[in-house]
């Protein structure tokens, strides 16, 4: 039998490197491939996703960086944190007559003068990525097939290689040529030829090996460098969540001196092997890459279709779960359930529709401490990212919430508020006591109130601020109404029992997970005749009560989409409409 033409997993450069060859040979010129694929990327997505090979690619983390072999196809799931701008690199050079390609590769091999017309610079794309903010354990992807077949590939260096990561390293063990760089913004170093089998085996790496993570890494938070290839700027944004597939190279013999710039430079003013050394960042060399949505964070998604029967199912049980966990108040639990299924749908001049923000009042310290540990677990087994923050004066006058751009470095450092769609902030203001609040304090607290009322976040970039559009669930737990953070929603929270902390079973809570996941994602419309009734039952409510404005009506409205949505309905009926009268009902005669 005839085994494959490629080794996409183990050694995707010879694939690459094989349909370069092919394609020149047919008498292709190389300039045509000028910000252009030859094919490679065609018999990736055929073996990736036709094939259905995707699962068999390693996840890149801090669990299998030390398994993985560098020069290996791997997958990484981050978000864009940062974005390095552009790299030149030698894309592709005449070697005597025959024409090779340094695509996806740190280190380019080019034999000729850099103004040859024997070579030809190309472009990439640097991004900074990390693992999601707040991602919850359950959420991560695992790849245990992909895992044990490094495992066992690398069994049998397993010893050398501990011994390896305990041995000082002399840096005159690597000698390296007078050229700088690749990942440097100036002329690229040179290297033996990459289709040697010194460069295709990690056994030959010497003792500074690719596995090793130094220990001033965050060991639970691995970052990666990714560069993008032949894409659209618009397909990537700043603190969108992705999938990369691609090379991984973990190579610590690039040098991490900082050079000045030249020609090759195309605006980066510093070295990004400087500030991100590659001993501490690997480099993903993306062949592929997918936008990922909150259905590829479920491990085990029930079904594909929201069938009635089963969306009701779903919303009865874990709207009785919340009433149990919230002390059988089920006016808190609807408002809850609603809460949890809100997203920003659209933006009209400055008001982010679909947001619903949830205050629960009448929350001591003593009741906190209870029923708002029960919550924060549900809502953390519930939705793939979340985070729970006291908020007090202290971490008010300290925290970084907001990025800020350092130009010293030249990057994006990450503030608690650069946070991927979707995100769900749960902030506790029982322990908000009085204090005063310094200037960071006081643009802490500016920056929570813009982001609850707008959906936005301003970042610092010294010289200036950028607002940043936002989708972020925000919960909030105080005693009286919140000043700092203005939710839409004001819900006395009324417990009648101690309430219950019983254990959900997995397949339970999978289904549960879809189901928010699913109802939140349907379009949603209001048919010609309900929006008579609704236009009516508004005016009517404005004569009652001249105090209803604008946002009280928005606030309505969109009660109204989210009940519907919750019965997996995509227009809104008469039944839900009146569902929302009777909790907004219920929740005012709390207030008074």
């Amino acid at each position: 039998m005839v085994g494959p033409m490629y080794d996409f997993l183990a050694n995707p450069l010879g694939a690459v490197r094989l349909t370069f060859d092919k394609t020149i040979g047919s008498g292709t010129d190389p300039s045509s491939f000028d910000g252009k694929d030859w094919g490679a990327v065609d018999l990736f997505r055929h073996f990736l996703f036709d094939q259905a090979r995707l699962s068999q690619v390693p996840i890149l983390n801090v669990a299998t960086i030390n398994w993985i072999k560098p020069n290996t196809l791997v997958r990484f799931r981050g978000m864009i944190q940062d974005m390095l701008g552009n790299e030149l690199y030698v894309g592709a050079y005449k070697d005597d007559s025959v024409w090779r390609t340094n695509k996806f590769m740190d280190i380019s091999q080019c034999p000729v003068e850099l103004n040859s017309p024997d070579m030809r610079l190309w472009e990439r794309r640097l991004l900074y990525c990390v693992p999601v903010p707040g991602l919850n354990s359950w959420a991560e992807s695992t790849s245990e097939v992909a895992v044990n077949m490094c495992m066992d590939s690398t069994s049998e260096q397993r010893d050398k290689r501990r011994r390896m990561d305990i041995e000082a390293v002399d840096p005159n063990d690597f000698p390296v040529s007078g050229d700088e760089s690749e990942d440097s913004p100036s002329a690229k170093r040179m290297r033996e030829d990459p289709s040697s089998s010194q460069y295709l085996d990690p056994k030959n790496e010497g003792p500074s090996s690719s596995h090793v993570i130094l220990p001033d890494v965050d060991r639970d938070s691995l970052p990666c460098l990714v560069k993008i290839y032949d894409s659209p700027e618009s397909e990537l944004k700043l603190n969108d969540v992705f999938e990369f597939v691609g090379v991984l190279t973990f190579d610590s013999e690039l040098l991490s001196e900082k050079v000045d710039q030249d020609e090759f430079s195309n605006g980066l003013g510093d070295d990004v092997s400087v500030n991100l050394p590659p001993n501490k960042v690997p480099r993903l060399h993306c062949v592929i890459h997918r936008k990922l949505t909150v259905y590829d964070f479920l491990q085990n998604s029930p079904l594909t279709e929201p069938k009635p029967h089963l969306v009701k199912e779903a919303r009865e049980a874990l709207l009785r779960h919340l009433t149990s966990i919230l002390g059988n108040d089920g006016v808190a639990a609807h408002f809850m359930l609603l809460h949890l299924l809100s997203r920003v749908h659209a933006r009209a001049d400055n008001v982010a529709v679909g947001k619903l923000s949830l205050n629960l009042t009448c929350i001591s310290k003593e009741i906190a401490s209870v029923f708002g540990t029960r919550l924060s677990i549900v809502i953390k087994n519930l939705l793939p990212v979340t985070k729970c923050i006291p908020l007090t004066v202290e971490y008010l006058n300290m925290a970084s919430l907001a990025p800020k751009k350092d130009y010293q470095i030249n990057r994006l450092i990450p503030g608690v508020l650069q946070l991927a769609e979707g995100s769900h902030l749960m902030f506790d203001e029982t322990c908000l006591e009085t204090g005063t609040l310094n200037s960071v304090g006081v643009e802490n607290a500016r920056l929570l109130k813009a982001l609850t009322e707008l959906q936005k976040v301003e970042y610092d970039f010294k010289y200036y601020k950028m607002e940043m559009m936002a989708d972020v669930q925000m919960l909030i737990l105080s005693e009286g109404k919140s000043n700092i953070l203005p939710a839409d929603i004001i819900m006395p929270f009324q417990p009648s029992s101690a309430g219950s902390s019983e254990v959900v079973p997995a397949e339970v809570l999978e289904a549960w997970r879809w189901y928010l996941a699913t109802v939140r994602s349907m379009p949603h419309l209001i048919e010609a005749d309900m929006q008579q009734v609704v236009e009516n039952d508004l005016v009517i409510a404005r004569q009652a009560d001249r105090s209803l404005g604008s946002q009280d009506f928005s606030r309505w409205l969109t009660m109204g989409r989210l009940i519907s949505a919750s019965f997996g309905e995509t227009s809104l009926t008469l039944e839900h409409w009146q569902m929302v009268k009777e909790l907004e009902r219920l929740r005012i005669d709390r207030l008074k």
